[in-house]
């Protein structure tokens, strides 16, 4: 039985499963397409921050990227689902649902409507270097605690950038990172040791198409 439109979602429908209590990240992206970093961020998120489940928050559009190669969400969605394959991460286009690409109201909604949930905003070293430009960024940080995976090269470059330096004495030591979903944001840790390091440009041919495995 074939999943229904992203359109033709609810709400309800567009937010996993879940009991109070649980601890959640959220890992939101274009999915364009979907790869095994993201599967990797996710289990690592897992075992590091000691949660019970990721959601891949597939967005309709990143407002600082160019969208004109954008598969269609139904398309990310399908090969998000795919790729994940793992029962602790759930995929959710709610974002196209709510009509948003803003991670501020997708924080602000799901922190209303889920209330009973431990979230974590996850996010790679390269978001953190430009995260002072995203909509309304201070008061994602007030609301949420953040994970951070490091991506080398970028470690020096996201640490030196403004909203990194803003939010110096809010940061966690590394060994303390089991305890990020507890704490009250603005809260945040800078994680070390993924080693896999792809992107979704990267697996794009010239033409915006997916590249197929060989």
């Amino acid at each position: 039985m074939s999943k229904p439109s992203v359109a033709a979602l609810s709400v309800a429908q567009s937010i996993p499963l879940y009991s109070n209590g649980m601890r959640v990240g959220l890992l939101g992206g274009s999915f364009n397409p979907p790869h095994l970093a993201h599967r990797a961020i996710s289990l690592f998120a897992i075992k590091r921050l000691k949660l019970d489940r990721v959601w891949w928050l597939v967005t309709p559009g990143n407002p600082l990227k160019d969208t004109g190669g954008l598969h269609d969400l139904d398309a990310r969605a399908k090969a998000a689902r795919e790729m994940a394959d793992d029962p602790r991460i759930d995929i959710s286009c709610l974002e196209s649902v709510i009509g948003t690409r803003y991670t501020v109201d997708t924080i602000s909604y799901l922190r209303r409507r889920a209330s009973g949930l431990r979230f974590v905003w996850i996010m790679g070293a390269d978001n953190l270097a430009q995260f002072h430009r995203w909509q309304n960024w201070r008061r994602i940080a007030s609301e949420m605690p953040i994970a951070v995976i490091d991506r080398p090269p970028q470690s020096f470059r996201a640490l030196a950038a403004p909203a990194a330096q803003a939010l110096a004495r809010y940061r966690l030591p590394e060994n303390q990172a089991g305890r990020l979903a507890d704490q009250r944001a603005p809260a945040w840790v800078f994680l070390t040791g993924m080693k896999l390091n792809l992107s979704s440009t990267g697996l794009r041919n010239p033409d915006g198409s997916w590249k197929t495995k060989k």
